[in-house]
């Protein structure tokens, strides 16, 4: 049996369930300024559950969402109390768990229409991966839909000298395209082209997932997945706010073990959740994994 990296799962659903307040189109990053005892919290349950790697809560706190939707002079103030918040709880923990910087679409996600042009997406990157490094054991750049996002986002993850992780979301429906409508195998080629760590799938059906794997595996390396549990993302558009979406009821903690035991088998060596996947849908795979005779491990360095 091989060694697992176990990811956390969703941090912003499992923080609107948990919220006094009402989404808002800075999604997890409000809850940053308002409530972070609730992050903590999240990150504490992660753990519990039995993840190997949390992952900054500073999805939605990039420069341009913060510039269109609040300040950009909040932008060192969040990402300063994200790393302070998950290194906290990780110490205190006493666990030997990972922290995964986060690299994420930087205007809005499944939409890379509306994505800044490739030497902004780059300054902007390089800005994050600067305030994220010094905190963190892995940069992971997630839910990128196209090969120009995946590609930036990657490029300054690897000036860092850290282990660098690139994970892609891809259509849901099952046609083994990104959500940008460019080829799956194109991305692929391109991370391949840049030597990062490892490539992943993420925030897509799992269904989706699946179908994918074949052209996503092609070429060898370290691959890893981590799928969302909405019914759609069609009614997200940009600038909106993820009350808009609805979660599955059909992906139990056991039903999302199952999809993510099949990626194990196929060859994954990372898997966790993403939206509406939570805490229990990761102790259910950690003791999945486990009861198969896997080892779930942290993160090797580089």
């Amino acid at each position: 049996m091989s060694e697992i990296v176990l990811l956390d799962g969703g941090m912003g659903q499992e923080l609107i369930a948990r919220s006094s307040q009402p989404p808002s189109p800075l999604w997890s990053a409000r809850v940053l300024l308002d409530e972070p005892e609730l992050v903590a919290a999240v990150h504490r349950d992660y753990i519990d559950a039995g993840a190997t790697v949390l992952t900054l809560n500073t999805y939605s706190a990039t420069p341009q969402r913060l510039a269109a939707q609040a300040s950009e002079g909040l932008f060192a103030e969040l990402q300063a109390s994200a790393c302070e918040i998950v290194t906290r709880v990780r110490d205190d923990s006493g666990r030997d768990v990972a922290i995964a910087g986060c690299l994420p679409p930087l205007v809005a996600s499944y939409h890379p229409e509306v994505s800044p042009a490739h030497d902004e997406a780059l300054a902007a990157y390089r800005r994050i991966v600067a305030a994220q490094a010094e905190h963190v054991d892995v940069l992971l750049g997630e839910t990128l839909a196209s090969v120009a996002e995946a590609t930036a986002a990657a490029a300054a993850a690897l000036e860092s000298g850290l282990p660098v992780w690139i994970s892609l979301t891809i259509a849901d429906d099952d046609s083994g395209t990104l959500r940008s409508g460019e080829p799956l195998a194109e991305g692929v080629a391109a991370l391949r082209e840049l030597g990062i760590d490892a490539r992943l799938l993420n925030c897509s059906r799992p269904e989706s997932i699946g179908a994918a794997w074949d052209t996503f595996a092609t070429g060898g390396g370290v691959t890893g997945a981590y799928a969302n549990g909405f019914t759609s993302i069609a009614g997200l558009a940009p600038g909106g706010t993820v009350d808009a979406l609805e979660a599955r009821r059909d992906l139990s903690p056991e039903a999302y073990a199952d999809f993510a035991m099949t990626w194990v088998e196929q060859g994954a060596g990372i898997v966790g959740g993403c939206c509406e996947v939570g805490p229990a849908h990761i102790r259910h795979l950690r003791e999945r994994l486990e009861s198969a005779g896997h080892s779930v491990v942290r993160p090797s360095s580089r």
